[in-house]
């Protein structure tokens, strides 16, 4: 018991148990978001608020591409919603709290990888590219 206490106690395991709850959650909030403001703003101006029903037949064989078009539509909108709620404002927020540090006098980025190294190097130890 006292091995799986520590597996349960680790810090991964409960971060990882608590990401999944509040990811949940917000996948409902999202969801919620889509289906009470973003589509009725749709079916406003298409008129019809469900395209389920749209099909058409050939040779005997139904093809029901509505539903398939009411899936695309909630895909785009809950694309949009994370994008313009959840994305943008979250790069705002680190652009504003991050402070771009100097780099040391003593080193330089290498052309190639753009990784910091020594004003004295004359190959880059990351992608090895000559710097003479």
């Amino acid at each position: 018991m006292k091995g799986f206490k520590q597996f349960i106690l680790r810090g991964n395991v409960v971060d990882l148990a608590v990401g999944v709850v509040i990811g949940a959650s917000f996948g409902t909030v999202v969801n919620s978001l889509v289906k009470d403001l973003l589509t009725p703003f749709i079916s406003a101006i298409f008129k019809t608020p469900d395209f389920s029903g749209l099909s058409f037949v050939v040779n005997g064989s139904n093809f029901m591409y509505g539903s398939f078009l009411n899936a695309i539509i909630a895909f785009l909108l809950v694309s949009v919603a994370i994008y313009f709620f959840v994305v943008t404002p979250i790069n705002t927020l680190i652009s504003k709290t991050r402070k771009d540090k100097p780099l040391d006098e003593t080193t330089k980025k290498c052309g190639e990888c753009l990784s910091e190294i020594s004003l004295e190097a004359k190959r880059c130890a990351y992608c090895t590219s000559s710097l003479l």
